[in-house]
């Protein structure tokens, strides 16, 4: 089912109860590209920016990695995000793909396009994270968040600029983190991973700023989502060197967001609201780096 084509029949309705009420999403006729759209992040994006309008190609692995101790999105998960973007009467075509894997993005890409005509959004935010002391990294913790982080955006990008370039243009989005902006202790190869695509960010920014295509990315601190589970052991790695502590406190009075907390900046970045913004790094970090 994850891999089936699926159009709401309802979308041309959508549009005109939109217009009757003198009001248009911010997003219609577009199609944005989600990687990680199974659940957490990945889904509230694809459900707001469905919202505003837009189809939604979905895609996530749907099963676990070796080296994660909790698990990641199901089959299930994914088939849940596809009907609250259909509830929604945006169409989407949810694809199980793996973003170590090139070929399969390439694939998802073109199922996606085939269905809903191209791709104007790109959202790269297929993300894993494991908290451990750097001489408790393994190699394989450490190439399994480079591949999925760094090499996984890379691949992302790769499978779909392409199609915004068919488009005219469009919106590349890549979810970092506070933890690719210093030097958080215990998250060596998630932060190595972080710090890479916010640089791998603004080269592309300059690469295809010619031809009309924005890349930010996004940094948000807490979520609240599944991988908060990768910081297990939190509390214990703290006790033991309570001087880092500091560096994970807020300025603002908030340990943690929700996952639309978010997508809100997401939609901006998205949208033509943004048209002039390309480059940056947006924070949404409760003020953590002030600290």
């Amino acid at each position: 089912m994850c891999s089936d084509h699926r159009a709401s029949p309802n979308r041309a309705g959508v549009h005109a109860d939109h217009l009757q009420g003198g009001t248009m999403g911010k997003l219609n006729e577009k199609v944005a590209f989600i990687t990680g759209a199974g659940r957490g992040q990945g889904r509230a994006h694809a459900v707001r920016l469905a919202e505003e309008g837009a189809d939604i190609i979905a895609v996530d692995v749907c099963k676990n990695v070796d080296s994660i101790e909790y698990d990641l999105a199901s089959p299930d998960d994914l088939d849940e995000t596809a009907r609250q973007v259909e509830s929604l009467g945006s169409k989407v075509v949810p694809v199980v793909a793996d973003v170590r894997d090139r070929e399969a993005l390439v694939s998802a890409a073109s199922q996606g396009v085939s269905a809903l005509g191209g791709i104007d959004i790109v959202c790269a935010n297929a993300g894993i994270c494991i908290m451990k002391p750097w001489d408790e990294t393994t190699d394989e913790i450490w190439r399994d968040q480079i591949d999925v982080i760094l090499t996984g955006t890379w691949n992302t990008l790769k499978a779909t600029v392409p199609h915004l370039l068919n488009r005219g243009g469009g919106s590349v989005i890549i979810t970092a983190s506070v933890a690719g902006a210093r030097g958080n202790p215990f998250l060596s190869a998630y932060g190595a991973a972080k710090h890479g695509v916010i640089g791998l960010s603004k080269t592309m920014a300059n690469e295809l700023g010619m031809h009309n295509i924005r890349v930010n990315c996004i940094s948000p601190n807490g979520v609240n989502t599944g991988l908060l589970d990768g910081l297990g052991g939190f509390d214990e790695l703290m006790a033991k060197d309570p001087h880092f502590a500091p560096m994970f406190t807020n300025a603002l009075p908030v340990e943690v967001v929700e996952p639309r907390d978010i997508s809100e900046t997401v939609l901006y970045l998205a949208s033509d609201e943004s048209r002039f913004t390309t480059g940056h790094n947006l924070l949404i970090d409760m003020g953590n780096l002030l600290r």
